[in-house]
């Protein structure tokens, strides 16, 4: 992800998925201004200087989060998240990683998000509006 602006929308919008290990906030997959539709996974890795003092445990642990979402099988289904290591995520074996991540994608309701979260969110709030008196307005005349 990239910008402020992006962060700021999955942690609003977003759903929080909680493990032992990690945070995961979720939110659909919605393509940047002018960008065509690729649906994919684009994950930000977020490890406050709270969390893990030192750099060399962050970076460990950042690396580690990314090659376990790198390999999981079935790959990732197609969300902006935020993902929030705990300091855990260091010396937990690798598969119990990857498996705790597949747990908490699965758990992850944001495909329940869909019908009722959409409605709710700014831009396709607004945008509805917009587009229903246009198509009024061309039938009548």
């Amino acid at each position: 992800m990239r910008g402020d602006r992006e962060f700021r929308k999955v942690r609003q919008q977003g759903v929080a998925v909680r493990d032992p290990l990690f945070t995961l906030r979720l939110t659909d997959y919605r393509p940047r201004y002018g960008e065509t539709w690729q649906p994919r996974a684009i994950i930000g890795v977020v490890i406050s200087k709270k969390t893990l003092k030192r750099a060399v445990d962050r970076n460990r642990a950042r690396r580690r989060v990314r090659e376990a979402l790198r390999t999981l099988e079935g790959g990732l289904p197609p969300c902006r998240a935020i993902l929030l290591p705990n300091p855990g995520v260091l010396t937990v074996p690798f598969p119990a990683l990857k498996a705790a991540l597949i747990r908490a994608l699965a758990k992850a309701p944001g495909r329940v998000k869909k019908g009722a979260g959409g409605q709710k969110s700014g831009n396709s709030g607004r945008s509805q509006p917009v587009s229903v008196p246009v198509t009024q307005g061309e039938s009548s005349a």
